[in-house]
Parts: C-alpha cells; structure tokens; sequence
C-alpha cells in the first residue's frame, strides 16, 4: 500500500487548520510543575516557541504538520504563510528558552515521552528543508530530549501500553526514526528495548479501546515492531501476534470507534484512535502482503469514520490534522 501524498487543497486546509492553532495561546492546558509562587506564569512566558494548539505537545505536531506540507506543497500560498510565520517561532532566543525550561529542577518529567518523541519527529522534518535555520536551531532541543530518552529507557523496567500520552511503543516507534539518522547508539538503544518488551508477546487479545484512548495499544506495538525488525523477523513476531487477522479477529482492532461528544476533549481522543489506527494498519498493510488486503480494509475503515471530524471542534482540531496526516503518508 503506498503512501499518499495529500492533495494541494487537503494540504491547503490541514495548513490552515494548524495554523489557526499554534499560535492560539488559549484555552491551554499546561504540563508545569511549580516551586513557588515565581512559577505561575502563562504559557507564552513558560514556552515561548510552544504555547498554543491547547498544550505543548499539541504545538510541537501542530508544527510537525505545517512543516511537512510545506515541503510537499511549497508552491501553495499557505506555504508561504507558513514558511514566514515559522521563521518568526523557531528563532534562537525563543528555542533557548524552551531548553532553559528543561533544566528547572521539576522539569525532569516534562512532556514524557510524547511530548519528547513529537519534538524529535518535528527536528527530523526541519532537517528536510533545505536552507532554512529551523533544524540547527532546533537541535539543541531535539539532543536533550534524545539525552532524556536514552536515561528513560535504562530505568523504565516495564512498557507502558495504555493508548494515551504515556505509551511507550508510540513514542519509540516515532524516536526510532530519529535516532536512525541523528544517533545510532539511541536507535540501537530502542530495538533492544524493544526486543526486550515485546518479542515474546503473543496471541494479543485487544481489549481495548478504553473510553478515553487515541492510540491502539496492540496497534502501536506492531507499529513500533515493525520498524524496529528487519522484514523477516517482523512477519514471524506478526504471525505469533494476531495469529487470528485472517478471520478479522480480535474484532475490536476491525471495528472503528464511536465518537459520542467531540465537545470534550478525552472522548474525542477516540476519533484519534481511528486516525491512529489506520495508521498503523497501513504501515502493516505494506510489511505482509499476505493480509495487505484486510489491513487495508480495516485502515480505510477507521479513516473514513474519523477523517471528516479533522475540524469542528477545537478539541479535536488543535490536533487531529497531524495524525491524519501520519496515516496519509504511512507505507
């Protein structure tokens, strides 16, 4: 299955749709630990490069997503828009400041490890584009983060699985393809570990989702899987886990999840989960060509159910153009 390039007028309007929220300082939902009285400050203050789309993660994919479309649609006058208003937020004093706020004393856990997977993935994409000062100015940032990981993975014992911010293959899977290009001993880092949570996971049963998820816990597990085996090993690991995919079981994974209140923010994380997931059925599409046609279905499935709610309601449109955007490019 390969990967789509969005169409000028999807990218047009994903484009549109980010930045209407990147700069949007509220409503905002902070990650912020404070010590005193000194650190109640707003977000513009605290991060000055990342204080819109709702929350800080949000801003950093929301970026991600202009930045992409940018480079496959440099001709559109929204690139431009974009380009312009970039060069005005990725400056050396503002992502300064973001990097002086990782070294207060209670940042330690700040944005882990979604937040920082975002971060490496958006660097990644900066470093696409050529003769812009986005990636230099970002990398300084983007290595920390790596620095945080690379200690994360030595005391972290056990994976995380829920389908939130916390789960651990999601962030991997994104930090991998980073660290393939950037640190090689951070990616050899992330195939042991995991190897060491995942490989002897077998006959997965999918309960899921929970009433809040936007990412499948079996599904970014084999997301992560599949990008960190070579070809042979993922098909024999995929094998033992869904030995059941040809009979479309578990049926959850097949079955797109209903949205009842995209006004609140934690259910219309599902419509991510449907974003998510087809994401991730088409990667797998593409890595076993003999279920390529029921992971295809199932991704198209999910799609359709999620792609029209993109924009609406700002709880789901200060984010959900980039995972749309993910499942569009996945090969």
């Amino acid at each position: 299955m390969p990967a789509v390039t969005p169409s000028p007028e999807t990218a047009a309007r994903f484009i549109r749709i980010a930045l209407g929220h990147v700069g949007r300082e509220y409503p905002h939902k902070l990650d912020h630990t404070m010590s005193s009285d000194a650190d109640v400050l707003p977000p513009r203050v605290l991060h000055p490069a990342f204080h819109g789309s709702y929350d800080w993660h949000s801003c950093v994919h929301g970026w991600w997503t202009v930045l992409t479309l940018t480079r496959l649609h440099p001709d559109l006058p929204e690139a431009a828009q974009a380009i312009a208003r970039a060069d005005e937020t990725f400056t050396e004093d503002k992502l300064a400041a973001e990097l002086a706020y990782l070294d207060r004393p209670l940042s330690g856990g700040f944005e882990r490890p979604y937040g920082w997977a975002w971060l490496l993935y958006l660097h990644l994409e900066a470093s696409r584009h050529d003769g812009r000062l986005w990636a230099a100015r970002l990398e300084p940032l983007a290595r920390a983060f790596a620095s945080r990981l690379a200690h994360y993975l030595t005391i972290l014992t056990y994976p995380i699985r829920t389908g939130t911010h916390f789960n651990s293959a999601f962030a991997l899977a994104l930090s991998l393809e980073w660290a393939d290009t950037f640190d090689p001993a951070l990616a050899d880092q992330i195939r042991a570990k995991a190897a060491t949570w995942f490989s002897g996971d077998a006959d997965c049963q999918a309960w899921e989702p929970g009433g809040d998820e936007f990412l499948s816990s079996a599904l970014s597990e084999a997301l992560l899987m599949r990008r960190a085996l070579g070809e042979a090993a993922f098909t024999d690991w995929f094998a033992r886990f869904l030995p059941n995919l040809a009979q479309r079981r578990p049926a959850s994974l097949f079955t797109p999840a209903h949205v009842s209140d995209r006004s609140d923010g934690k259910i219309a994380h599902l419509d991510g989960l449907n974003l998510s997931r087809g994401w991730a059925w088409r990667e797998i599409a593409s890595a076993t060509p003999a279920l390529a046609q029921i992971a295809g279905e199932a991704a198209e499935a999910h799609l359709a159910a999620a792609l029209e709610h993109v924009e609406g309601d700002y709880m789901g449109e200060h984010w959900l153009a980039s995972f749309a955007l993910l499942a569009m490019l996945a090969a």
